[in-house]
């Protein structure tokens, strides 16, 4: 039997126009840019597909409904490999930001799956840690703090740096593939010359996009059915299944 179709997810394929600045700005901390911008624009959206996914099936799991969000996003992955055929530098730049939105779309959709708030500020740090940019949530919450305290103090690095412009976006191509999980990164922009065409197969994207939907659902799962503390709603920090003590 088929499994029921929820409400689909909102399309918002690319990362808005102000996140690619701040990632371009300041490229050492563009993951964490993703990461707080997901949260904050995609973490509502998350939220009431499940409330209407959940209104229209009441009965459906949350292992059912992570499951749909998971295919729905492994496939947008998948057909963005290549985008539009976009090459050399720009275009890898584009295409890696473009997974890593995707992917962290995914992973929010599935903490809505399994109740966890997706527009909770500690998702953030899950997206650090899931998508290993961090091995700990201590260490990803400080880069978080890092790159929040930028935005509000007006400290964004300008074109006035002394890091070369191309050498900037090198950096940032890096950072957005380590997020994104593409393998061989280095490998791969050590090869990019103006003109090159850098092409993302779409096995490497969906590949790195499926393993990161099982660690997601591993994590959101057992936040799930670990019963929270009296008085704690699920995902709150300090309470059992907070997003802390699996990456701790």
């Amino acid at each position: 039997m088929t499994a029921p179709e929820p409400p689909d997810v909102p399309e918002t394929a690319a990362p808005p126009a102000g996140l690619w600045q701040k990632m371009k700005a300041d490229p050492q901390y563009a993951p964490e840019h993703l990461a707080i911008e997901a949260v904050e624009r995609i973490g509502p959206q998350a939220r009431a597909w499940a409330d209407r996914s959940l209104k229209q099936y009441p009965g459906m799991d949350p292992d059912t409904l992570a499951q749909i969000a998971a295919r729905k996003f492994i496939t947008h992955a998948r057909l963005s490999g290549a985008t539009a055929g976009a090459t050399g530098l720009p275009g890898a730049i584009i295409d890696m930001g473009v997974l890593a939105w995707t992917q962290a779309r995914m992973v929010l959709h599935i903490a809505a799956a399994y109740r966890i708030d997706p527009a909770h500020p500690d998702r953030a740090t899950d997206l650090l840690v899931l998508q290993n940019v961090h091995k700990v949530a201590q260490t990803a919450r400080v880069a978080l703090g890092v790159a929040a305290g930028k935005e509000r103090i007006g400290a964004l690095m300008t074109s006035k740096s002394s890091t070369p412009m191309r050498q900037a976006l090198v950096n940032l191509s890096l950072k957005l593939a380590q997020m994104a999980g593409v393998r061989a990164a280095k490998r791969l922009f050590a090869k990019v010359v103006p003109g090159a065409a850098i092409i993302l197969g779409a096995w490497a994207n969906s590949s790195a996009t499926k393993q990161l939907a099982q660690r997601s659902v591993e994590l959101y799962r057992k936040m799930h059915y670990t019963p929270p503390a009296l008085g704690q709603a699920p995902g709150a920090p300090g309470a059992p299944g907070a997003p802390s003590s699996p990456h701790s």
